[in-house]
């Protein structure tokens, strides 16, 4: 009897042994629409590595880059609700098609500086407007970063509100950017980030607003002359998981998935922050016409934009945000 116990426990033990030893790792499929040089990617990169490290090899990430899933975010945003994709890097603006409150981040100068942007959205603020993402079949995992948005164009040197009126202005699919080209007299046009370079190059479109980085990493001044430091929207963004697949997962891996996600937000934007100086004097050297507006009128310009939202925002969380110190 004493023997028959022994071998139960040494198949027992075996058994248990082969089953941590072979048990093969959770893949998890990541996407993003832009190149293997942005931001995005050098923080999905980051993010990777930090999950593998968290859960000792349990978690592996492919990404997916330049929308190889999908050509816009739009697109790639309904492909992770299905479960088409396991986690996202998206900006902000295609998210508030599914949850309108999310944009509120998107109102036109709303965040001083990179200090200013920090405290809100690694604050309670922005942990408040990830949860919303729930109701959406989206797990918000942490804000990453776009960085401040500028306005390039091939017609004119941009100095004042007046410059942009009548330019037509590729946007996000943004109503709150839409309304805000609007104000300052723009024929604002949503169109899936994958069809911009070739619409600028062709005249379909006059011109486009992005980061410093983008700007640069994406080659926009090959098809741009002119660049206005405008900084008129701050643009998040987002690592977004499929919250099925997110609630499936064990209480540690959870954890780890959170963490990895603001640890390697944390380390995108620095990239981006160390970066930006040296990229527009590269951006100068190639050839572009640089102006620095004077951003109070624009921010004047622009008022109604708020006017228009506070109902749907709330007056008191747009408040909120711009008195967070």
């Amino acid at each position: 009897m004493k023997r028959l116990c022994l071998i139960f426990l040494f198949v027992f033990l075996f058994s248990t042994f082969s089953i941590f030893t072979y048990a093969k790792p959770i893949v998890l499929r990541l996407g993003h629409v832009v190149s293997t040089k942005a931001p995005y990617h050098v923080g999905a990169l980051r993010f990777a590595k930090l999950l593998k490290e968290k859960t000792k090899g349990n978690i592996i990430i492919d990404i997916y880059p330049g929308g190889q899933l999908a050509r816009g975010e739009r697109e790639i945003i309904e492909q992770l609700q299905f479960g088409g994709v396991d986690l996202v890097v998206t900006s902000t603006g295609p998210v508030g098609g599914f949850v309108p409150s999310m944009l509120v981040v998107d109102l036109p100068f709303l965040f001083k500086d990179n200090n200013h942007v920090d405290k809100v959205l690694e604050g309670e603020i922005g942990k408040s407007l990830l949860e919303k993402l729930s109701k959406a079949g989206i797990k918000g995992l942490a804000f990453w970063e776009n960085g401040f948005r500028n306005l390039t164009n091939s017609k004119r040197p941009i100095n004042l509100p007046e410059d942009v009126k009548g330019l037509k202005i590729r946007t996000m699919e943004n109503q709150v950017h839409i309304d805000s080209f609007r104000a300052l007299g723009a024929d604002p046009t949503p169109m899936a980030w994958g069809e911009v370079y070739t619409a600028l190059q062709q005249g379909v479109i006059d011109g486009q607003e992005n980061p410093i980085n983008i700007i640069r990493t994406l080659k926009i001044y090959e098809v741009q002359k002119y660049l206005a430091l405008t900084g008129h929207f701050y643009s998040p963004a987002l690592i977004l998981m499929n919250k099925k697949k997110f609630d499936k997962m064990p209480k540690n891996y959870k954890k780890a998935l959170v963490e990895a996600a603001w640890e390697a937000g944390r380390y995108e934007k620095n990239f981006i922050r160390k970066n930006e100086a040296r990229m527009l004097k590269e951006l100068k050297e190639l050839g572009m016409v640089v102006t620095t507006p004077d951003k109070s009128l624009f921010r004047k310009a622009t008022e109604s934009v708020y006017k228009k939202y506070e109902n749907r925002f709330g007056k008191d969380l747009i408040n909120k945000i711009i008195n967070t110190r």
